[in-house]
């Protein structure tokens, strides 16, 4: 990606860097942890400043493909097929637009950024904590077997959207299995859950790809990239999980059931009702998904019976929620905003605007798209 772009665009690097990672199915969690390093090298070549750093990776990690691309992999773009009986491709043309919206107006808000640090005479800066270690030139695999992974997440995610359904059925019968423990489980809807299926089979092919091209040099240090591994997930679902608990308990206080009434109530349109409310919820929460989670499973059916009415496709509202759980998410006490600042070593107070900059700019594609629906009916 430095190649094509050149070390100079720093930004722009990072950002593709990053949206090629989750568009191919590692979590935004992972991401963090992964880019930084580079992040930081490329900043200091570059001599931008290192507060700039979150910002970057979350426009690239946190955006677009974390919920407007169609077909991404990542946790937000699934929730709504179970709402919605939709698949992680729906709405496409509207995700694209959505997502390139966010792109180019994000790298527009940070290079502003960079020219204003530039013109003041700011670098990257000294004292700094959580460097990492200095990168070292050794034997790299070609570019196309370093990708292959990810292009194999995404091939084999639609290649099972198209044939869970084809193979299984409208429904899957347990007690079908002849199995005496899981008899008295009921049936369950395909069309439902084709989507997590869907991806959770296709991350499996694509780690499954990795160990066969990679074995002998993940075997070398397989007991420290395991230690690591577990220390890195720890974090991020110790900090997503305290977000998840904090959700819950706001949902079950009265005020809760205010906001969502009052909502309902001054907003009739059901695309922006839904917009608004999840990405109300996901801001109250802190979390995309569980604010999209709760905001679906009490109004998901209405969506549906709305959208029926004034003759919207299933797939916009899969799309708009999607998208909505990406809006004012990212607040401070969001669990991959402290995960980010804790891997790069930086505070709210030095960065967090830029990353809610990036935020206010999800936050206006999503209404970007409804509009965009309204006047093109395009899907």
């Amino acid at each position: 990606m430095i190649n094509i772009v050149g070390a100079k665009r720093a930004m722009l690097a990072i950002v593709l860097v990053c949206a090629v990672l989750t568009y191919g199915g590692v979590s935004l969690f992972v991401v963090a942890f992964a880019v930084y390093p580079f992040a930081s090298e490329l900043f200091k070549a570059a001599d931008i400043p290192k507060r700039l750093i979150p910002g970057t990776i979350a426009l690239g990690a946190f955006t677009f493909t974390m919920d407007a691309f169609p077909g991404t992999p990542q946790i937000q773009n699934i929730i709504p097929t179970t709402f919605f009986k939709t698949d992680t491709w729906a709405a496409p043309w509207l995700g694209l637009i959505g997502g390139i919206f966010v792109f180019f107006a994000g790298m527009a808000y940070l290079e502003w950024k960079r020219r204003q640090a530039h013109s003041a005479g700011e670098g990257y800066g000294t004292g700094h904590t959580m460097e990492p270690e200095a990168f070292a030139d050794s034997a790299l695999p070609s570019p196309f077997l370093a990708v292959a992974p990810l292009i194999l997440v995404g091939v084999m995610n639609k290649v099972f959207i198209t044939m869970i359904p084809l193979y299984y059925g409208k429904t899957f019968d347990f007690a079908a299995s002849g199995l005496k423990e899981v008899a008295k489980v009921p049936p369950v809807t395909v069309g439902s859950i084709s989507g997590v299926w869907a991806v959770e089979g296709a991350l499996l092919c694509g780690i499954l790809l990795v160990l066969a091209c990679s074995f002998t040099r993940i075997k070398k240090n397989f007991n420290t990239g395991i230690n690591m591994s577990i220390a890195g997930s720890l974090l991020a679902t110790i900090n997503t999980a305290s977000e998840y608990g904090f959700g819950a308990v706001i949902a079950s206080l009265p005020g809760f059931t205010s906001v969502k009434e009052g909502i309902g109530a001054t907003i009739t349109n059901p695309l922006v009702n839904e917009a608004v409310t999840v990405t109300t919820l996901a801001g109250i929460t802190g979390s995309a998904s569980g604010g999209m989670s709760i905001a679906l499973a009490a109004m998901g059916q209405t969506y549906l019976e709305q959208a029926q009415k004034f003759g919207i496709d299933p797939q916009v509202l899969h799309r708009v929620a999607s998208m909505a759980s990406g809006g004012m998410d990212t607040l401070p006490h969001n669990g991959a905003v402290i995960t980010l600042l804790t891997v790069t070593g930086l505070t709210h107070k030095q960065s967090y605007k830029d990353i809610f900059a990036i935020t206010c700019i999800k936050t206006l594609a999503c209404f970007l798209i409804i509009g965009v629906y309204y006047l093109t009916g395009i899907v």
